[in-house]
């Protein structure tokens, strides 16, 4: 099973090397069958002169430039959903928030059978590093929000550090979001649609370089939008977009010889 990572980045020149590399180190060491995919979100600085150094120097990585969509991280994300090639895909922010070792730790759940991972910041064993106090405050409402209105188990619904398998991307179409509300958008479509999922504990660590693309001001209506949105579908389409399949968990039976760890040359775009 192969792992495609999304990276949508944004004017992250200071961070993008970073974070691209310690996954690269992570998943090969991890033996983890991986391609790297960023999406170069209309950038404006030289973002675009790193991504094409690391497109030639790491076996695996490449990018691709948003140019068919308007800028905005729920395009950029869209742009990546159109052209990844693995099994299964990983979002990751460009801005090394979070933990790679999170990353193999999805992975190992989609060997067991789960069609999304989904991580929690906020559990006993999570670490979370500088995180914004006012930003804490409103996360925390709005995932409580989320979680009395779906009834859901689950309390960090907003972070968008997730993993889908690609069946299940194929089937939370069509995405609205444009911006970060699709953080919330996808993983909120998946349960209420019938795809497995496990939550595992994971760490989160503040931007150290560069500049926050969230801007709190401009999405809170947008958030309500998805989150309705989806709400009214699992209200009142009596299950018309719901899969009728059984959702439960599959092993996947483990192969007669050791899989190969390939990775993806880098393509021209």
């Amino acid at each position: 099973m192969k792992l495609s990572v999304i990276i949508p980045a944004h004017n992250e020149v200071e961070c993008v090397r970073g974070t691209v590399e310690r996954l690269y180190r992570t998943l090969t060491i991890n033996s983890v069958p991986f391609e790297i995919v960023v999406i170069n979100d209309h950038s404006t600085d030289g973002t675009a002169g790193v991504l094409e150094d690391m497109g030639r120097e790491l076996p695996g990585v490449r990018w691709v430039d948003n140019t068919a969509r308007p800028s905005g991280f729920g395009h950029a994300l869209q742009c990546g959903l159109d052209v990844f090639e693995g099994d299964a895909v990983c979002i990751v922010m460009a801005d090394a928030s979070d933990d790679p070792e999170d990353v193999v730790k999805y992975y190992r759940k989609l060997e067991e059978g789960y069609e999304c991972v989904f991580g929690s910041r906020f559990t006993r064993t999570s670490r979370v590093v500088d995180y914004p106090r006012h930003k804490l405050l409103l996360n925390r409402l709005a995932n409580w929000f989320i979680r009395m209105l779906f009834r859901l188990d689950y309390s960090d619904t907003t972070n968008a550090f997730k993993c889908y398998r690609r069946e299940v991307i194929k089937g939370v179409q069509p995405i609205l979001s444009p911006h970060f509300n699709i953080t919330v958008e996808l993983p909120l479509k998946a349960q209420v649609r019938g795809y497995t999922h496990a939550v595992v504990p994971i760490n989160w660590y503040n931007r150290a370089t560069g500049v926050s693309k969230l801007k709190i001001k401009e999405m809170g209506s947008r958030y309500l939008f998805i989150v309705l949105y989806v709400w009214l579908e699992k209200k009142l389409s009596r299950g018309d977009y719901r899969r009728s399949s059984p959702a439960l968990p599959i092993v996947e039976p483990a192969a007669a010889t050791p899989r190969p760890r390939g990775v993806l040359q880098r393509r021209n775009r």
